[in-house]
């Protein structure tokens, strides 16, 4: 076994012998009507060096800023066409806070949706930004960051560092309206939570009936519990900071084993077994080499022609395969090993985790991504 490997098996080893700590309840749940909401909008930025939308193929920034003249009384004739290069259409987006109140400040995104090169250096004109209702929640306008570079030379050649035509501007909108909360004003308070599982929510009910008395808190279902707290607003805050400092100790995550077919990537968790298997996997290589032959004819031959044709050599090498035997409730420790000692690459690894499963050996769910 190799020291890779080794090192492996210990942290595995270590890892399954710890206790399963307890989490924070804040860390588990989230709070019915406690929520962020999303908010976009649609802007302009001026002031950039060149790098701004080429009009002709982005005609809606045109339109735009003749909409903006026009609420200032300036009027761009109709047969007009301004080539402006110092603007740049773009979006805006930002997530409005939970309870976040008229006056407060928000940071912002602001993304190109024409075919400006770079958004370095350019301000944000002030521009609305509402929510899924169409209510305007905030006004964003300010100058933006941006940690792209770009840079092309005169042969067309170019180098990009980062995303230029993307930027934000921290505090850079205004709220104008609260966000209408959901939740409950009559002392219920709703905690859901972030992973469903009947046996956290079980945990979760008894340990908060066990600090504020029995009937408290009730579980709903695998992600609800319903917990009855204090009407009045003061008390129900005091009440709910009360509430996420517990600590509970969630159920295990169920078994599963997940593949990321584009990277590699394997994750295989702790309450994975396999069923009694035998298992053999060996690599196929094909080689394929080409060559050129080229014929020539004699000295003083005569007619004769140089001649080219193809050579190709083809070899296949199959490695000896190797069986291992998994015997039954093996533990993730056991089944990583066992798969290391038989020198198994990742993409075998995927190809005999996908054979246990359908074999019907592996105990746990296989996803792949």
């Amino acid at each position: 076994m190799t020291f890779k490997n080794v090192v492996l098996a210990m942290l595995l080893s270590v890892g399954l012998a710890l206790p399963v700590a307890a989490d924070r309840v804040k860390d588990l749940v989230n709070i019915s009507g406690v929520r962020e909401n999303q908010l976009v909008g649609y802007g302009l930025v001026v002031g950039l060096p060149g790098t701004g939308d080429q009009t002709s193929q982005a005609p809606f920034t045109i339109q735009s800023v003749r909409n903006m003249l026009t609420g200032f009384g300036v009027r761009v004739p109709d047969n007009v066409n301004p080539q402006l290069k110092n603007v740049a259409a773009v979006t805006i987006h930002a997530a409005l806070p939970a309870f976040a109140k008229p006056g407060q400040k928000i940071d912002i995104t602001i993304s190109s949706i024409g075919n400006a090169s770079s958004l370095r250096g350019g301000s944000l004109l002030m521009a609305p930004l509402m929510g899924a209702d169409g209510q305007v929640y905030a006004v964003a306008q300010g100058s933006l960051l941006v940690s792209g570079l770009g840079a092309t030379g005169n042969d067309g050649s170019r180098v990009t560092v980062n995303i230029p035509s993307a930027g934000r501007i921290p505090n850079g909108a205004i709220v104008e309206r609260a966000a209408p909360s959901a939740m409950a004003n009559n002392g219920e308070v709703m905690l859901n939570l972030k992973k469903a599982d009947f046996t956290t929510a079980s945990r979760l009910s008894e340990e908060i009936n066990k600090v504020f008395g029995a009937g408290t808190a009730s579980a709903m279902d695998s992600t609800t519990v319903k917990v009855l707290g204090p009407s009045n607003a003061d008390r129900r805050v005091t009440f709910i900071s009360m509430l996420q400092e517990l600590e509970i100790q969630p159920a295990e995550a169920v078994a599963k084993v997940v593949v990321n077919s584009r990277t590699g990537t394997i994750v295989i968790g702790g309450n994975v077994r396999v069923m009694p298997t035998a298992v053999t996997h060996g690599s196929l290589t094909v080689s394929v080499t080409e060559s050129v032959n080229v014929s020539q004819p004699g000295p003083f031959g005569g007619q004769g022609q140089t001649a080219i044709t193809p050579e190709s050599n083809i070899q296949v090498n199959q490695t000896g395969s190797r069986m291992f035997l998994l015997n039954a409730g093996v533990t993730l420790e056991e089944i990583v090993k066992a798969i290391n000692d038989v020198g198994a690459a990742p993409s075998d690894l995927v190809a005999i985790l996908e054979a246990l499963d359908q074999a019907g050996a592996l105990r746990a769910e296989l996803v792949v991504i």
